[in-house]
């Protein structure tokens, strides 16, 4: 008889636990995670309403596959076949994905690796298990059969690493290359639905985020383009409307540069492959004060008004959790680990392409639904910049965090998704849990990193 309690792997490792919980007596679920979640957020103060055990009993230095409540990685395709056959695991879960094996050194010299501060915190502040895709060493698994499964999680974690997106060739020795996780990113950005997950992009994925944006409008504006009739647009009002926002979104596409403040030119056009991303000024490693996002000056800028006063309205019309988040915590110092940034004219350009785009298919939709333009019914809806960091009073990565929205066609609702520069799921030190004393449930309660990722976790599942 064929022991169930392995995993396809576990014959020479931990087996798997197949009822999700490591610390609740009765296990956990959806609602367990979240009232968790919202007791932890209430308060910086309140006792630990879990048990008190420790999370390194079984797995003394708190490593991926070592023992739990780390023993479900999906290193291979047995291990995700075996995953599938078991719904609810992963529908009780976060799924991390790991671009790569760390996302750095800390100045002790430990490379970091950030997942397992992940799936720590979430463990112990709300029972929340943790399923690791670690892509770097698994390879890209089918993104027809991952993403699905991984978007009927709790939520999606996608990690930083430590490799750089603006070269290729830095991703040389995983088993993941840099075109692959364009390919992940743009399909899990593309998957957000009324009855999926909420993403988290951390760092080198939020980077891969901004990249995903700007190549999926290009693809949206050459397929419309390139269009001669659409099926069923008997005077063609459908195609020729959506012809000419393309034709326009390209125009400043074409037009629009990146500069640093140093006078740096970044990118010419939106052609360029640093135009969503480009080196920063200098390297933020190391805690950082969020500061609210302030819109640039036209005329000092060079980007068009028209972008600014879109990502304005954005601004005005949505909550983006973490810009709130400044305001109730008066003050939020995050950990920063990163060389390269988000570039704000990208942001602001993918902001106001998404609304034209969303704004142009509402009359057409029905039209767009049965035909071969029916994956831009997918697209987001808007993006907003929530904050900014600063160096010695200057504003060194204005685009520190986003807000990705989606707006659903027919009943008008919400749902978003998370980018953040900066790694709110690494205390002020840097070092990773295993490493380190393991923070308690008080000392996280007054962590600003590990309040935010638990603020964005609690906000994503309510959608």
């Amino acid at each position: 008889m064929v022991n169930l309690n392995l995993s396809p792997t576990s014959l020479t490792s931990t087996p798997w636990r197949l009822h999700p919980g490591y610390l609740s007596e009765g296990g956990s679920n959806f609602e367990s995670v979240h009232i968790l979640l919202g007791r932890f957020l209430a308060d910086r103060h309140s006792a630990d309403p879990l048990a008190d055990r420790s999370l390194l009993e079984e797995n003394s230095t708190f490593e991926w596959g070592k023992g739990k409540p780390l023993e479900k990685v999906i290193d291979s395709q047995a291990d995700f076949e075996f995953l599938m056959k078991h719904p609810r695991l992963f529908r009780n879960a976060i799924a991390v994905i790991e671009p790569w094996e760390h996302v750095g050194y800390n100045p002790l010299g430990e490379h970091v690796r950030a997942s397992i501060n992940v799936a720590y915190i979430a463990q112990k502040i709300a029972d929340c298990d943790s399923i690791l895709f670690p892509l770097w060493s698994s390879g890209l698994l089918d993104p027809e059969l991952i993403i699905p499964i991984i978007s009927s999680s709790l939520a999606v974690v996608v990690e930083g690493g430590d490799p750089s997106v603006r070269d290729a060739s830095s991703f040389a020795g995983g088993n993941c290359s840099l075109a692959e996780l364009h390919q992940f990113v743009e399909a899990l950005l593309l998957s957000r639905s009324p009855t999926s997950a909420p993403a988290i992009f951390i760092c080198l994925g939020h980077q891969l985020a901004a990249q995903a944006h700007i190549r999926l409008i290009q693809k949206a504006v050459q397929q419309v383009c390139s269009l001669a009739a659409l099926p069923r647009d008997s005077q063609g009002r459908a195609l020729k409307a959506l012809q000419t926002v393309c034709q326009r979104i390209a125009e400043v596409g074409n037009s629009l540069q990146v500069q640093k403040k140093n006078g740096h030119l970044v990118a010419q056009s939106w052609n360029d492959p640093e135009f969503a991303v480009g080196p920063n000024e200098s390297k933020e490693v190391g805690g950082r004060q969020l500061l609210h996002y302030c819109s640039p000056d036209s005329e000092k800028s060079g980007i068009p008004q028209e972008l600014i006063t879109a990502h304005e309205v954005t601004a005005d019309e949505f909550e983006g959790v973490i810009d709130t988040s400044i305001e109730y915590e008066h003050e939020l110092n995050i950990a920063m680990f990163h060389s390269d940034e988000v570039n704000e004219e990208a942001i602001l350009f993918a902001n106001w392409a998404y609304r034209l785009l969303h704004d142009t298919i509402i009359p057409h939709r029905h039209l767009l639904a049965g035909s071969s333009l029916a994956w831009l019914m997918q697209l987001p809806y808007a993006l907003e910049i929530l904050c900014s960091t600063a160096h010695d009073g200057d504003v060194l990565t204005e685009c520190s965090a986003t807000c990705i929205n989606y707006k659903d066609f027919e009943s008008k609702v919400i749902r978003r998704s998370f980018t953040s520069q900066f790694h709110p799921e690494l205390l002020a030190n840097l070092r990773v849990v295993g490493h380190r004393q393991p923070p308690s449930y008080a000392q996280l309660k007054i962590d600003d990193g590990a309040r935010l990722f638990a603020r964005l976790l609690y906000a994503g599942m309510q959608e």
